[in-house]
């Protein structure tokens, strides 16, 4: 077996594959091969052999929870959609708005699995109710885009859409939302807010969604993984999904690993599975022998785990203990060359460019907290400033008004929690211990490594590398120095050295 051979087997040896199932198997423009897979078998036994009750019962006996970032209960809440006076208009939505940096799941399934989803808004509507669906997916996903659209015209044509879906009297449709970008549409009220033509902005909860959602009426909205697992959990049984996982976080979840790690992409591994196995079984390890630092999940609303929780089990209860959040599945791995108080910078730079503004707290307490990071990351922070920044994020975290400012704190918050060290070499020492952050960087010649050559000095694009008149011992020529005053910090004198003899400090 070659070597090829062995990353895969490793990398595919750990997961277990349930919402990514169908993805490169079947042929996601012909619906005949997902028919060939059990396709539309689930929304054929609920419609014949099922009423709404018992589907939402199965569904919440499996232990289903939201995979969209929220973790809430899947059964729990079609069941608070399926109440109201007969006849009331309902929906379901589909959210495929993935805005997080570095995630890629729901494109995946939407581009090689499209049925699916539709699949499963179809039992979903009839559960609760709904005639109409709609899935609001990001304009910058176009190959999603156009499977989706042909996949929603054959499931019409062989009559799973539309009037009276196998004879039942159900009738089903569903149309597309095109987002424009902005990642606070990832929130399920700024999303239907969109969807309604208006500016996608959060609406106060209670009430919520279910009782009041799409148009003033109840509505569920689930992101496409968890959507992904419900017409296998009908096929298949609640118990044979609840069987994986923890006890109070079922099934499976996939992530989009990337950073610092040898093997990237996606990865569906058991509930309970621990970040030492994700990425030193799986992902093959960090590259270049480098000592792995911590795993950012859940994106820009998520927080750090540190190497001291490598053997924590990844699940909704345990992420939450130590700060962190399971999000919609982007786990970004760092490693001992990433400065912590620049990734919380980067991160909370996202989130205050991505406010919708309509609320005091996010609008200008993340702006507060980047000036705060901005100030510490180019020397001139003070130890007082970790305590407004500590108390700022939580008051941001607590008054925001919906889950993009309360989440927004949490990369800060995490990394001063666990990484507290690097901020205060920062303020303290004038010092960046991962030599990342620029104006507190020192490039410096070793005069006795130097011999001369002059590389350094060709390519310096600012001329701060000088001749000094030092000669090592045993060497003609004399040896260079660099000019701080000069130093546009690029590194470009660094990378070009052979001989080790420019230190980063």
């Amino acid at each position: 077996m070659d070597n090829t051979s062995i990353l895969s087997t490793r990398f595919y040896g750990g997961q277990k594959r349930v919402a990514l199932r169908n993805c490169g198997i079947i042929d996601p423009e012909n619906i005949d091969e997902y028919i060939a897979v059990d396709g539309y078998q689930a929304l054929a036994k609920v419609l014949t052999q099922m009423t709404p009750q018992q589907v939402v019962d199965e569904i919440t006996k499996s232990g289903l929870r939201g995979r969209g970032g929220g973790g809430f209960p899947t059964g729990r809440k079609w069941q608070f959609a399926m109440g109201g006076e007969p006849g009331t208009q309902k929906y379901v939505v589909c959210n495929a708005d993935e805005g997080d940096p570095g995630a890629f799941m729901d494109r995946s399934v939407l581009e090689g699995d499209p049925h699916s989803v539709i699949e499963a808004m179809a039992i979903a509507g009839y559960a609760i109710g709904a005639s109409e669906g709609y899935i609001y997916v990001r304009a910058e996903y176009p190959v999603a885009i156009k499977r989706l659209e042909l996949a929603i015209k054959s499931a019409r044509e062989y009559g799973f859409l539309g009037k009276n879906i196998f004879g039942s009297g159900f009738n089903f449709d569903i149309q597309l939302r095109l987002g424009a970008g902005a990642f606070v549409c990832g929130e399920e009220t700024a999303l239907l807010t969109s969807i309604e033509g208006k500016r996608g902005e959060p609406r106060p909860r209670p009430p919520y969604p279910a009782v009041k959602g799409l148009f003033g009426c109840p509505t569920i909205i689930n992101n496409v993984e968890t959507l992904a697992c419900v017409a296998q959990i009908i096929n298949k049984g609640a118990d044979w999904f609840a069987s994986m996982g923890t006890e109070k976080s079922k099934g499976t979840k996939v992530f989009a690993l990337g950073g610092k790690i040898t093997n990237t992409g996606l990865i569906e591994v058991p509930m309970g599975t621990t970040l030492r196995e994700v990425i030193y079984d799986i992902g093959g390890g960090i590259p270049g022998g480098k000592q792995f630092k911590a795993a950012q999940t859940g994106g820009p609303s998520g927080g750090c785990i540190p190497k001291e929780h490598l053997d924590a089990p990844i699940d909704y209860e345990n992420l939450s203990a130590i700060g962190c959040i399971m999000g919609s599945g982007g786990m970004i791995v760092m490693d001992e060359d990433n400065c912590m108080v620049d990734i919380a910078k980067f991160f909370l730079g996202f989130t205050v460019d991505e406010s919708c503004g309509k609320c005091t707290p996010c609008r200008v307490g993340t702006k507060r907290m980047l000036e705060m990071l901005d100030k510490i990351t180019s020397g001139n922070g003070e130890m007082e400033d970790l305590k407004r920044l500590e108390e700022l994020a939580n008051y941001v975290k607590s008054c925001s008004l919906c889950g993009l400012g309360q989440t927004a704190p949490n990369p800060v918050l995490s990394t001063l929690r666990f990484f507290r060290d690097e901020y205060i070499a920062h303020i303290v020492e004038k010092r960046c211990p991962a030599g990342v952050c620029k104006d507190l960087l020192r490039f410096t010649i070793d005069r006795d490594k130097c011999i001369g050559c002059g590389m350094c000095s060709k390519v310096c694009p600012s001329n701060a590398i000088y001749v000094t008149d030092y000669t090592a011992p045993g060497r003609r020529k004399p040896s260079y120095a660099i000019d701080p005053e000069k130093c546009i910090k690029c590194g470009a004198c660094r990378d070009t050295c052979k001989f080790g003899a420019i230190e980063k400090k």
